[in-house]
């Protein structure tokens, strides 16, 4: 079982997986602290208000905190975005590295080239 368990270990997945999931925490760190360094201020900034997780509405006794859900979707959507531009530019950015693959253009066979293929088939088939 420990032999097992070393071989399931030393796959690259699993060392893959392990370095994506440091990395993806290191990224979030990065996005998060954007957001909330740069574009909340912004956002402040021209809105005047920027939290709404104190937002709740009490039914009976129990409050209903809605707005820290409404906070969590704005959030999400604000990082989201970021990303999207984030890796949109990484991509332009690897894009433009690259060169561009030539195209070889495909020539067609001409009839007469398909004729004579299509006469020596036949020419085989009798023969046979």
């Amino acid at each position: 079982m420990i032999k097992e368990f070393k071989e399931f270990i030393a796959r690259g997945n699993v060392l893959e997986l392990a370095i994506g999931l440091v990395m993806g925490s290191a990224f979030t760190a990065i996005v998060n602290s954007l957001v909330e360094s740069i574009i909340t201020p912004i956002i402040v900034a021209l809105t005047g208000e920027a939290e709404i997780a104190d937002l709740s509405l009490t039914i009976g006794s129990a409050p209903l905190g809605y707005g820290q859900f409404l906070q969590a979707v704005i959030n999400f959507l604000l990082i989201a975005l970021v990303l999207f531009f984030m890796i949109k530019f990484i991509n332009t950015l690897t894009l433009r590295n690259k060169p561009e693959p030539e195209e070889t253009p495909v020539e067609a066979p001409t009839v007469e080239e398909l004729l004579e293929d299509i006469r020596d088939l036949l020419a085989k088939k009798d023969a046979e």
